[in-house]
């Protein structure tokens, strides 16, 4: 399941992902909300994964996918700040990895770091 984290400063949005996450899910929940904020030019994003995550499903995957090429690469001067609060090693290994491919800055958090995470995604670049 996506839902929308609440409490989220201006100009910022977040994400939460648990139990099983489906690509309509993707499409339908998550998709809509980075739209909006890649068309305000600043995308500044928390996405949230867990407690009682079990999997993407492999549509979800390959929306992901479809989401990097057609609002990452796309708009990469638009993504300013993304953090990933996780306690799923795979997905902390996976973002540590892959990092330097994303447009903007990345951090990974644990799940006790969600507030943390939500402050560093609202901070200016100065």
């Amino acid at each position: 399941m996506v839902e929308r984290l609440e409490a989220m400063a201006p100009g910022t949005i977040g994400f939460r992902a648990t139990g099983r996450v489906t690509a309509e899910e993707y499409r339908d929940v998550l998709l809509p909300g980075i739209k909006v904020a890649v068309e305000s030019g600043e995308v500044r994003l928390v996405f949230a994964v867990g407690p009682g995550f079990e999997r993407f499903d492999p549509g979800a995957l390959l929306q992901d996918s479809k989401l990097g090429l057609t609002l990452g690469f796309t708009h990469w001067g638009a993504w300013k700040r993304t953090a990933v609060v996780t306690d799923v090693d795979w997905i902390t290994h996976s973002v540590q990895m892959f990092a330097w491919m994303c447009p903007g800055e990345v951090q990974v958090y644990g799940l006790d770091g969600l507030d943390e995470a939500k402050g560093w995604v609202a901070e200016s670049r100065g």
